[in-house]
């Protein structure tokens, strides 16, 4: 189980201090979304944050949910990625995606209609920059002039582990064919996820069908055993899922919904424990990545929370 924790001023300390407790109490990872124009909770460098925490943590997985690679050069990921694994030993999980806000790509210039061609040419570069071949020639119009590497390499080989979040039919379909595991959408019912998975599945090669792959889904996780505080928490959710239900993205519309019990694990340990248990079950889930900044409930309380998220986890 893995906390995502979502919050705070942003500075190093207190994120560092989040992910000392998510290491304490024992999670296998901590991550991180990416979000631009958000105002205070934007988090548009996702891993120079994560390499604070690396700096205060030994065991501990540190990954990102959706790393926007239409809007990037992929050889400056590839060497940024590097030496992050570098800085952690070993320990990044890359989770990338292609972003789906309009204003996102008018600002950076990249045209919305290239997103997913852009997103898997970036993967091939990256990927080649890892392996160690050459990336361009020092003069391109010499076949035996000096090779250009990327340097250095990430501990982990051949690369780190990568992600995919994906939404909507195509997107999915993409992940499926690219052979790559499938990182879940937060507010999608399980109805939803089953078509999804299905989809990523028949998309995949019959090679790569046979082979095992990681099903990790995100969920907001909220755990305790006040039903007003659950009350609380549950009308909140549903209140965001009015508001999404306003997205501009026709897949996000489409995909909220005000059962909470839908997209959202909230209950007592014991509730907790059996939707767990369903999404392993239905879905062969393999990492539950937890959002638990939740509203309706105050830090004590969603702290408690990750300790009782914690003690199903063990």
């Amino acid at each position: 189980m893995t906390p995502w924790r979502e919050g705070g001023d942003g500075a190093a300390s207190a994120l560092a201090e989040q992910a000392e407790s998510a290491e304490r109490l024992g999670f296998h990872s901590f991550w991180l979304p990416e979000s631009h124009f958000t105002g205070h909770s934007a988090i548009p460098a996702p891993l120079l944050q994560l390499a604070a925490i690396a700096a205060r943590t030994q065991k501990l997985k540190i990954a990102t949910t959706s790393y926007l690679l239409p809007i990037r050069n992929p050889i400056a990921v590839a060497e940024e990625v590097a030496v992050l694994d570098k800085l952690s030993q070993g320990r990044v999980i890359l989770g990338v995606g292609r972003g789906f806000r309009k204003a996102l790509f008018r600002v950076y210039d990249v045209p919305a209609a290239e997103k997913r061609d852009r997103f898997e040419a970036a993967l091939e570069v990256m990927r080649t920059a890892w392996s160690g071949e050459p990336v361009a020639w020092e003069d391109p119009d010499d076949p035996v002039s000096a090779a250009i590497r990327v340097a250095p390499l990430p501990v982990q080989k051949p690369h780190p582990p990568i992600w995919v979040a994906g939404f909507g039919p195509k997107a999915v379909a993409q992940v499926g064919r690219l052979g790559l595991p499938y990182l879940a959408s937060p507010i999608e019912s399980i109805e939803r996820l089953e078509q999804n998975y299905a989809r990523h599945r028949d998309a995949m090669s019959a090679e790569r069908r046979r082979s095992p792959i990681e099903v990790p889904i995100m969920r907001t996780v909220f755990i305790s055993r006040d039903e007003a505080v659950l009350d609380r928490v549950r009308a909140g959710l549903r209140s965001q899922a009015v508001a999404l239900a306003q997205s501009q993205a026709a897949s996000i519309r489409s995909a909220s919904g005000d059962d909470v019990d839908q997209w959202a694990l909230v209950g007592s340990p014991e509730q907790v424990a059996k939707l767990i248990e369903l999404h392993r079950s239905k879905l062969g889930m393999t990492h539950l990545i937890a959002r638990t900044q939740v509203p309706g409930a105050d830090p004590d309380a969603v702290e408690t929370s990750l300790e009782m998220l914690a003690e199903l986890g063990r």
